[in-house]
């Protein structure tokens, strides 16, 4: 079930048109770059609470643009796995400057919203279950495939000993 909620999850964070493209093969300097990360958060709502939780993440994307960062992209549960909402974000190393971490307090006093321990206090009024998974991806199979033969290729098995 797990495996097949990470495919489906895997698949809907690609834009529809790349599913239907073959992946080319790795470019050499791909091969040794970083890959992309990602989290993925996966939640079941208290009952009555989706509409508070998504007005919540609405203002936790105000704040963000006051800094110049992307809001989150939700994904909302149709048929299938037992959870209502997944947030994926990816992980970008971008840091705030001071100046952006400014607006987004300035922003996030101007909404009234709470920070720190108050924070997980309250967004977890909304919440019945929640899960998260740190990713790499979005992830071709041709570039995964390209890091798995190169190790290998460094790092040959073991010769059996003697006896």
């Amino acid at each position: 079930m797990k495996l097949k909620l990470s495919l489906i999850i895997a698949a809907a964070a690609l834009p529809l048109p790349a599913l239907a493209q073959q992946a080319p093969a790795p470019a050499p300097a791909a091969e040794n770059a970083a890959w992309p990360e990602a989290w993925f958060e996966i939640f079941k709502l208290a009952p009555g609470k989706q509409e508070v939780f998504i007005r919540n993440i609405a203002m936790a994307d105000e704040v963000a643009a006051a800094g110049g960062q992307p809001p989150i992209q939700l994904f909302f549960h149709e048929n299938g796995a037992d959870f209502d909402v997944i947030l994926f974000k990816p992980v970008t190393g971008f840091k705030p400057t001071p100046e952006q971490e400014a607006a987004m307090e300035k922003k996030r006093k101007e909404l009234g919203l709470p920070s720190g321990p108050a924070y997980f206090v309250n967004i977890r009024e909304n919440i019945a279950e929640h899960t998260d998974s740190k990713t790499y991806g979005p992830l071709s199979a041709a570039t995964w495939l390209g890091r798995l033969d190169k190790w290998r290729a460094e790092n040959p098995p073991r010769k059996a000993s003697a006896k």
